[in-house]
């Protein structure tokens, strides 16, 4: 979208916010964000966040879905609350955090952090089930359809990365999915915090529910784990939080699920880049995510995996 046609959109999401003067609106765009363009807005003294979805980004991202699930996120208190959704202005507006920042890469490293997401992800995960049950495979095999449709560019063995996707797509299934509500997109930024003068984390909240769904519950645990880089004893003590312990087939379904994740949000980038405009490098981050699972595929510890799924 040209920038032109997003000013227009924000300016049209603005106008029909019920109860908004548009003339006494100010805004400014904000840095951040793969898929859609986003912006501090502010009116009758109050900052708000609007959210203007990104060009093609409704080929897999169901907004009505993604609107249900923070909702019902809201009503439990660990997401903001959404003053407006609009799917024909193609945009939402939702509360400010104020006094929260974004999570970074440097919060990975610490425990209180994790521990934190591990209870937000309890808590969701333990609410009724939504509407839609999307799980990690119908995503994966979704975005592996497109890309072929897109003429994406995959790595060399791709033949070989996808005969062990099947494998584990074939185990889970075989074992019968656990099916909760998931957020499904543990990237940095979904995390706000508020830190306390000596710069512990005092209250977190979860945001963008764009991939929410149904889904297999130890992929919502896998794709986190994956995304910030634990180790491997750091991995059982989050597992152990999350199920109340750490058996065997528990550990083996977290880590099958994080190589999946990896296949989901690899095929997810390189068909993404034949469609986005954004400024950003979808074919690296997608290769580098094939490259992790290829890692996991060949780690020693795969066929066992597998069997005890």
């Amino acid at each position: 979208m040209s920038e032109a046609a997003t000013i227009k959109q924000v300016e049209d999401a603005i106008a029909a916010v019920p109860g908004w003067d548009k003339t006494k609106v100010t805004k400014r765009p904000l840095v951040g964000g793969l898929l859609n363009s986003n912006w501090l807005v502010h009116h009758a003294g109050i900052d708000y966040f609007l959210k203007v979805f990104g060009v093609g980004s409704d080929s897999f991202v169901d907004r009505k879905l993604s609107n249900e699930a923070a909702s019902r996120a809201h009503a439990m208190g660990i997401t903001p609350r959404i003053e407006f959704f609009s799917l024909e202005k193609g945009a939402e507006v939702i509360e400010f955090l104020q006094g929260y920042r974004a999570s970074t890469n440097a919060d990975f490293a610490r425990k209180d952090f994790l521990s934190s997401v591990i209870d937000l992800y309890r808590q969701f995960n333990a609410c009724k089930r939504l509407s839609v049950t999307k799980d990690v495979f119908a995503m994966t095999d979704e975005h592996i359809e497109q890309g072929d449709a897109l003429g994406a560019v995959r790595p060399a063995d791709f033949e070989w990365l996808s005969c062990q996707y099947q494998r584990a797509k074939t185990a889970f299934l075989a074992s019968g999915l656990d099916l909760v509500p998931c957020h499904n997109d543990p990237m940095p930024g979904n995390f706000m915090v508020k830190v306390s003068d000596q710069n512990q984390i005092v209250d977190m909240k979860i945001i963008d529910f764009e991939f929410a769904s149904n889904n297999e519950r130890a992929y919502e645990i896998g794709v986190f784990l994956g995304e910030v880089f634990v180790d491997e004893e750091t991995t059982l003590e989050l597992i152990e939080q999350y199920y109340g312990t750490v058996r065997q087939e528990l550990v083996a379904r977290v880590w099958v699920a994080r190589a999946v994740a990896d296949m989901k949000w690899g095929s997810w980038a390189v068909q993404q880049r034949q469609m986005s405009s954004w400024d950003f490098d979808y074919q690296k981050y997608g290769i580098w995510k094939y490259s992790r699972a290829r890692k996991l595929f060949e780690d020693p510890r795969w066929n066992d995996w597998l069997r005890h799924i």
